[in-house]
């Protein structure tokens, strides 16, 4: 009975000492969080400056709630990518322990692979945005109405466009986790390869007017970035094969 209390207690005590390293973890993410807010806060209007210097139209404000909300979304965006790289590391610490040597030094570069991808995925929908969806959207309008673009609509429009390509092109990241997991295998991918270029289709559709050909333009980086998917998850899962094989042939010797 002492020997049974003494375990449930030596798991009460590593309960208690994961939740506290979590509090901990998330604190620190928060005061990165929050200093990267304050940061966009700051420089908000130079931010906003760069981002409507090629506008051939002038953004309004129909309330003064507007440039509230402006202020607090673009000090939120940058204050979400700022801390990106730090929230990924935590997480990266919090399971450390349970991983082997080989395995954290393997799962290490995803921290800034993470980051990196994040970026290209808001670059790539926003050139997207810039030079195809927004060109094709005044170009319904030329010479039928007078055009008036709110600073909160616009804005809107363009985070609807970019977010979803900065999450998708962590598609290459979480495919390669997963399948050094276990959980996921380039044969599935390669398998469920139809389906997978439907549903990115759906998004094309999803997050451009609705045409024939943007949903397809949209569409065709985010197959090749599929494609590129399936070949870092079979670069990792050969490299599984290969060290459950050596593990073998030592166990058998």
């Amino acid at each position: 009975m002492v020997r049974k209390g003494k375990e449930v207690n030596d798991k009460e005590m590593n309960l208690t000492g994961h939740l506290s390293e979590l509090r901990n973890r998330l604190i620190v993410t928060m005061i990165f969080f929050v200093s990267f807010f304050v940061v966009g806060f700051i420089y908000v209007e130079e931010i906003y400056q760069f981002f409507t210097a090629n506008l051939e139209f002038e953004l309004s404000i129909l309330s003064p709630g507007e440039a509230v909300w402006l202020y607090f979304t673009i000090a939120g965006l940058v204050a979400l990518v700022g801390t990106l790289p730090m929230l990924a590391y935590q997480v990266w610490a919090f399971i450390k322990p349970a991983l082997t040597p080989s395995e954290r030094k393997a799962s290490l570069p995803y921290i800034p692979a993470i980051f990196l991808l994040f970026i290209a995925g808001l670059v790539f929908g926003y050139i997207m945005f810039i030079h195809l969806i927004l060109p094709f959207l005044l170009s319904l309008s030329e010479g039928m109405f007078n055009e008036m673009f709110t600073t909160e609509k616009y804005f809107k429009f363009v985070l609807r466009v970019t977010l979803p390509f900065a999450i998708l092109f962590e598609i290459p990241i979480i495919s390669m986790f997963l399948t050094s997991l276990g959980i996921l295998t380039p044969e599935f991918m390669r398998k469920t390869r139809k389906y997978a270029y439907f549903v990115l289709i759906i998004i094309g559709t999803m997050v451009t007017p609705p045409d024939l050909i943007l949903p397809i333009l949209i569409a065709i980086p985010l197959i090749i970035l599929y494609e590129v998917s399936i070949y870092f998850s079979g670069v990792v899962y050969r490299k599984k094969l290969a060290k459950h094989e050596e593990f073998m042939n030592q166990d058998t010797v």
